[in-house]
Order: structure tokens, then sequence, then C-alpha cells
């Protein structure tokens, strides 16, 4: 038996559904039962991608869950146990989560207590009560279909599938509820997820004796005074509370960049073309999420049609049942992860003597306790339970951050609680689900209004009949006004904002200091929508993961609260001033494609030609700097790896500037050199911009700087030059080896080629691995940051023209026919016309179909 904590929250019907299936079977490759309870019509079409036809949202929902069972069998249960908290239990408390993810790779038994805690009984309670009928119908018919493949696989069914995990325990039906912790788990990537390990070891400690407990008062008092002081209401700080913060802000210079995943770079492309730039009748969309190539985070592509009522095609997390990326005949839009932040800290000041309650506009607070038991499996084989009491304030959990820090870990005066803004954001599918019914361009936007619910990213659309591309970052952010910034600043605010810009890091013992809430906001603390940024364009908008200031360049967004990102204050990046250039070069037919307009064959052209702006910058500079004359290089160390070498290695460059100088600045797959520019990047890039640069960032012209070289830097770059010589030397790869045979998806033995880079040397096609050059090659396998699902949608009048690609193809099993084909197709270029009428459907070359009731 697995534990309860799945207990008392499946809805009767699913639950009345299950059991009848286990008690009487199923129709197989049937017409359908028209007494059948689950219906559903699964047309499998090029590349196995699944159109989903059902009479009905449970219908849906379970042709929906079966496609995905079919294709991805071994992920989804595996991930399922990560959101019921039960890898321990499975695979020991130390081993790792398997796959890259929006929580990163956590011990097992650091994810469940996280999962347990954060995902309880409570809150899926709460959760489940506020979606809607439709969402809940889907749900339940996921999880009907879903189990009823488990039930086929587990009866001998598909012999050759899933060879990895068809006998495993583990591989068990699923409820509804398991469904809905798995998106309720999506809502904090940009917030809880990236503090798995924190709070799921927030622990309380000792409480202080009476003879300490004074000490403890005294002291919480000096911290609270000392926060007061911090240049805020008095100018000044004391010596003592400076020397403190320095020595602080030294140790917090190895804090890790929280983003999505955990990971710098996770992120996408997308550009919304209005009628001016397409030239025609209809605007056009492209969409490109830069995302995880496995694990449950992967996309999954698919179509779901209930005749009358909704037919959507795009692209959704595993085991989510919403599309959450995509287009309709009507409307299309796709998303890029946003830098508004989503969460904040709230620094608690500690009862004496009581480290579990905390002073609240001078009252003493008891936190809520939750006493959540693991089942650990023992090396032994057996299973025992560990016990661990988590906490939370009114804000949130309870974060204990003292291994980044002892000053900021659990004291008996202080700690710190999180709130990340998603926890009671119950609307965030809503919004995909009415989204996949709407019809205008207005509808879309208003939805996005109405309900401010995107979880953490920007969002860009286009509709039938309108002229016009929007971008919106609109959805549920804090409300933290400058007057809190400043008052609510406590002693450790200065450091933990360095290190966690636009994070408001807040006084938690007084209300004064909690997040406001607008006129206009959808949920207690969030901003109002009328104070969040959108753009409509005729000509283009576009968004690469900078902030909302230039979704276009000849209209930056100004005037919008520090939380969203910076505006004209920092340089954006080299993807993302790439990106306009793109289009400017497209409208301006200067790009070496046909005309000047942006039609879906150009654009489809444009965004995988695999430029990289830092080569078109500063690749002549560099050489000019580094190869003339081309001198033996004394490299004393690797500014990317830290290693010292002593003696200093020599280093002769003549080879690799020869290399260089041929190369063609691309990382197509027959680009010869773009590995050894990417590896001299990565050092060159670790010197600050300011001096790097002889010209500095200017908002007043973006997308030029900053450029040029520092030539008082050539020591410096030369030294990265060598240790980038050094790398590719110590990989085996020749210095004039292709784009495709050090880039790579592997796929059994067989290694497929493939094209474009990382964002920081400037590609816009993303395809940036986790692997070193020196271990085996960059491979794609371990991707967190790269070209996943890809989409150019228009509307033409004869029905909606989509072109598509999924990367890594849609299944995960070796033994699928669809486990490398769309990957194959990727690497060779070939964009897949997806088909999306009924008619279109019909006549796809590799239509398979196959019916199912219950």
């Amino acid at each position: 038996m697995r534990p309860s904590v799945r207990g008392g929250q499946r809805p009767l019907l699913a639950l009345t559904l299950g059991i009848a299936a286990l008690l009487t079977g199923c129709g197989d490759d049937d017409n359908g039962d028209p007494a059948a309870t689950y219906r559903a019509e699964i047309r499998r079409t090029t590349m196995g991608v699944p159109h989903i036809k059902a009479p009905d949202w449970g219908g849906a929902g379970y042709g929906y869950g079966y496609a995905q069972a079919q294709d991805d069998l071994c992920t989804i249960a595996n991930a399922m146990l990560t959101f019921r908290g039960e890898r321990s239990r499975h695979f020991g408390a130390d081993a790792t989560v398997p796959f890259q993810g929006t929580i990163g790779q956590p011990r097992n038994l650091d994810a469940d207590f996280y999962h347990r805690h954060v995902l309880n009984d409570a809150v899926m309670q709460r959760l489940i009560a506020a979606q809607p009928d439709k969402l809940k119908q889907l749900v339940a018919g996921f999880a009907a279909g879903y189990n009823r493949y488990v039930r086929e696989i587990k009866a001998g069914a598909e012999p050759t599938a899933h060879a990895a995990c068809r006998n495993e325990a583990w591989v068990v039906p699923i409820s509804d509820t398991d469904v809905f912790r798995r998106l309720y788990a999506a809502h904090f990537a940009a917030g809880y997820s990236n503090f798995v390990a924190p709070i799921a070891n927030a622990t309380p400690p000792v409480a202080a004796s009476p003879a300490t407990a004074g000490a403890a008062t005294k002291a919480a008092t000096a911290t609270a005074r000392a926060g007061s002081a911090i240049g805020l209401r008095h100018g000044s700080e004391p010596p003592r509370a400076a020397r403190a913060a320095g020595r602080l802000q030294l140790a917090m210079d190895r804090l890790p960049a929280f983003q999505v995943g955990g990971h710098d770079g996770v992120g996408s492309n997308m550009i919304g073309f209005g009628t001016a730039a397409t030239g025609d009748g209809s605007p056009l969309l492209f969409g490109n999420p830069h995302w995880y190539w496995r694990g449950p985070d992967r996309f999954y592509q698919a179509h779901l049609t209930i005749p009358g009522e909704l037919d959507v095609a795009g692209t959704s997390f595993l085991a989510v049942p919403v599309i959450q990326i995509g287009y309709t005949d009507h409307v299309a839009w796709s998303h890029t992860v946003s830098t508004a932040r989503r969460y904040g800290l709230f620094q608690l000041t500690l009862v004496p003597g009581d480290p579990t309650s905390y002073l609240r506009d001078g009252v003493a607070v008891k936190m809520t306790a939750r006493e959540i038991t693991v089942q650990v499996r023992q090396a032994d084989g057996s299973i025992a339970p560990v016990t661990r009491t988590l906490y939370e304030s009114q804000h949130g959990p309870i974060v204990n951050l003292g291994a980044l820090n002892a000053a900021l870990g659990w004291t008996v005066n202080t700690v710190f609680s999180i709130r990340d803004i998603n926890a009671e954001n119950f609307r965030v599918f809503r919004v995909w689900l009415r989204w996949s019914q709407a019809r205008t361009l207005d509808e879309v936007a208003a939805i996005q209004r109405e309900e401010s619910a995107i979880p953490w990213v920007n969002t860009v659309a286009v509709a039938r009949g309108g002229t016009q591309a929007w971008y919106a970052d609109i959805g549920a952010m804090p409300n933290v006004s400058a007057s809190q910034l400043s008052g609510c600043a406590t002693a450790l605010t200065t450091a933990l904002s360095a290190a966690l810009p636009r994070t408001p890091v807040l006084d938690g013992s007084r209300s004064s200091c909690d997040w406001q809430t607008d006129p206009d906001s959808k949920q207690p603390g969030t901003l109002g929508t009328s104070r969040m940024p959108s753009l409509l364009r005729d000509d283009y908008v576009l968004n690469s993961n900078d902030s909302y200031w230039l979704a276009n360049a000849a209209a930056p967004l100004t005037g919008y609260p520090d939380i969203l990102g910076p505006a004209g204050t920092a340089s954006i990046s080299f993807r993302s001033r790439l990106a306009h250039l793109l289009v400017q070069d497209r409208l301006a037919g200067t790009d070496g494609l046909a005309g000047n307009r942006a039609t879906s064959e150009t654009v489809r052209a444009m965004v995988i030609n695999s430029r990289a702006l830092t080569a078109e910058l500063f690749k002549d500079q560099a050489l000019a700097m580094l190869c003339a004359p081309a001198a033996t290089i004394a490299v004393t160390g690797d500014a990317a790896t830290g290693e010292i070498f002593s003696p200093a290695r020599s280093v002769d460059p003549t080879e690799a500037c020869a290399a260089l100088q041929a190369w063609d600045g691309k990382g197509l797959l027959g680009s010869r050199g773009a590995h050894l520019w990417d590896e001299f990047w990565t050092r060159a890039s670790r010197v600050p911009e300011a001096s790097l640069f002889q010209v500095p960032f200017s908002s007043a012209d973006p997308l030029r700087t900053p450029r040029d070289l520092n030539p008082a830097l050539r020591s410096t770059l030369l030294q990265a030059f060598g240790a980038a010589i050094l790398r590719v030397q110590a990989s085996g790869f020749a210095l004039t080896a292709t784009r495709g045979e050090t880039l790579f998806a592997t796929r059994g033995t067989e290694r497929i080629p493939m094209f474009g880079g990382c964002g920081a040397q400037g590609y816009f096609t993303v395809a940036c691995a986790l692997s070193r050059l020196d271990q085996g090659g960059y491979d794609l396998n371990t991707a967190t940051s790269a070209n996943s699902y890809m989409q150019v949608v228009r509307f033409p009048s004869e029905g909606v023209e989509a072109y598509t690609f999924l990367t890594f193809s849609q299944s995960d099993d070796p033994a699928s026919a669809h486990y490398s084909d769309y990957t194959r197709a990727y690497s060779a270029g070939q964009w897949q016309r997806m088909p999306f009428s009924e008619a279109d459907i019909a006549k796809d070359p590799a239509l398979v179909t196959k019916t199912i009731s219950e």
C-alpha cells in the first residue's frame, strides 16, 4: 500500500470509475460504446503526434492520458513518485531525482519532504475546489486513460514497450488528485522549486534555555535596530553592522542565481508579427521555448478536439492535460520565462525561548507545524520511516538558508519564510483552458487581464482577423512598494538583495511590510493588472528572456514596478539583441532571404540560421588582438574551471587562429570551429562587462551596446584563448571539427548531429548542453536550455497553418518508432506541416487510428 498522502481527496466519480474498470475491463480498438463514460479516438499522424477526438472533456483527457502513457510511461510514472513524495520508498534517501527539471535534481529525501509539505492535502483540496468543471473532467479522464494503459502493459500488452519500467512496482495507477499535484507543482518553477532542500531541511534549533533567552532577545532587538539603520531611516550604518554585512556579502557571492529550474539560461524565444510585417491578411507567430529534453517537464505535442467545443493543438508538460503553448483555428500564443520575481523572503524575529513562534506587531504567533513521515528504502531492502516536522508562517514555508551562510540559517533569533505568489494562484490553468476556446486577439488579452494568473512567463499572441501582435507580462506578481523595500529592509536584506536582485527581502515582524493589494488585484498581495506591461504592434513584438522593456525596439516600455525587471538600466543579452536584429534584417530584406516580409517560409529559415552574435561582433577584433602575431601563450589557469596550472602550460595558437579565421561565425551542422569560439567566449565573458568592452551599454542604443573588446585586456583574453585551446585539445575533437560532430543528441548508440549553440554566446538558435566538450562532446540529452517545441503559425483563409518541431521526439522509449524520428527531422531542418483539419488528418500518410472507451 502507498502512504495515505493521496487519500481523502479523490472525487467519487474517478474512484468509482477506477474500481469499475479494474472489475470489468475496457474496450480496445472498438467503435465506442454509447453508454461508455469515457470514449476517445486517437489518430496519430507523422512523427506520432496524437490528434485526440472525443465527445466531451472527460473523453479528451482520457485519450490524452492514454497517448502520453503510450509514449512516456516510465518518465510519468517516475515523476508521480516525486509529486507524491514517494521517491525514497523505492530508490532510497540519497539517490537524486534522475531528470533535470524545475526543481533541479535534489536528493530523494529532500524532494519527498518538500512535496509532502508544499503539495499537502489541505492545499490540494482548496486547489481542486477552485477549478472549473471542464478542467476537473479533463484531469479525471487523463488519470483514467493513463491507468488503462498501465493495466494493459501490466497484463502483457506491447511486450517490447517500456522495458525499463513496465515490471517495476512503482508503475501503478494514478488518481486525479495525483494529476492536480503535478499541475500545482508547475506553479512554483520561479519560486519554491528553487528552494527544495532549504524548505525540506528547515527544522528548528534546540529551544533556548532561560539563561540564554535574555541574550537572544537582546540579539534579536539589535538585529532589528541594525536593519532600520542600514542607510535607510538614519542614512548611515553602525560600524559593526557594516562589517557583518560585508562579511556576509563575500559569502553570498557563491549563491546561485535563483531562476526557473535553478539554472541560468532556461528560457525561450518568441516573436509575433503584425500584418505590417507579414504583408498579407494574417499575422504570424513564432514560438520556441528552450526547455528540458528529458523528465516530466519536457513538452509533449498533441491536438485535442471536442466537436463544436474545443479544437486546440500544441504542447504541454508531461501529465498536464491542457495545451500550454499552441494554437487553434483562431488564435496562437507562446511564452518565455519572465524576469519578474514571483516570490519574496520575510525575515522573522523569533520569540525568545521558542524558535517556532515569531513576533508579529509585537504579538507572538505560533508557526503552523506539519509532521511528515516519509518511508525510506534501506540498504538491505527494508523500509523504515523518517519523520520531520516542517513549519510555515502566514507568509509561507520556513526556509533554512544556512547552507549559504550561517547568518541566514534558522537560529534562536531569526529565520526566513518564503512566499511564492503562485501558492494562492489557483487560476493558472483556467487561462490556457479559456484561450483554447478564444476567437479573437481582444479575447485573448481580456482573458489574460481578467485572470491575471500566468505564473512565471511572458506571452506573445496573434489571432485570425487581427492586424496586430500582443505582448504582455501579465500574471501573478508580488506587490511591494518602493517605501516597503526601504523601510522594511533588515540587516540581511542588502546582502541577499545583491545576490537575488529585485527579490523583496522584508521584515516579517511588521504587518506594514506585507505585500500590498491594489483595487484591481486578482488575489491578495498581487500587483493590479493595470500596473503590468503590455504592447500591441502591427510590426512586431518579441521576447527572449530579457525584461518587458524592449518588446519592440522602437517602442520601449517604461514606468513599471522594479520587481518586473530592469528597464533601460542594464544591457540586454546577446540573444535578445540578435532577436531584434534578425527581425530588423528580415523586414529590411538584408538577411539574404527572399523579399522583406515575415512569411512562414522566411521565418522558419531565419530562426534556425544559427548565427552567433558574439562572433559577428568580436571575432575579427579577437583575432587581431590574439593572433597578430600568433605568439606562444603561457597559460597559467582556466577561468571556467578554476584550475591553476603550475608550471604554466605552453600553447601554440597558430592552428586555432587559422580555424577561427576560416569559421563562418555560425553554428550550422557543417560550421567548422564553432566549438573553439564557444570555449573561448565562455572564458572571456567572465570578465565584468564594464571592463570587457570599450563602449558601455547605452539605453539610447541598446542593440549596439556594449561593444568593442577592450585592448587593455589582451593578456586576460590570451589566457582565455589558451585555456579554450587546451579544452579542445583535451576533448579529442579537432580544432576544425564541425558543429554536428561536437554537438549532438544521443539515441542509443547513434549520435544525431545538431546545430545552434548557447544563448550566452549569442546564438538565437539555442542548443546548450550541460556536458563538457572534453567529456565526450556537447550531448543535448542533458539539455536544460535548448530548442524544444517550435511552432510557426499563421491564419490563411483556408484554415490555420502550423509548422512545428518537437526536437527531442515524442517518446522516451527506445522501442518506440517515435523515439528519434522528430529529432532526425529537426537535425535536417525539416519543419513538419502539422495537420489540423479533419480532412488533413485523414490524408496524412502516417495516419494510424485507435479508438478506446470504458
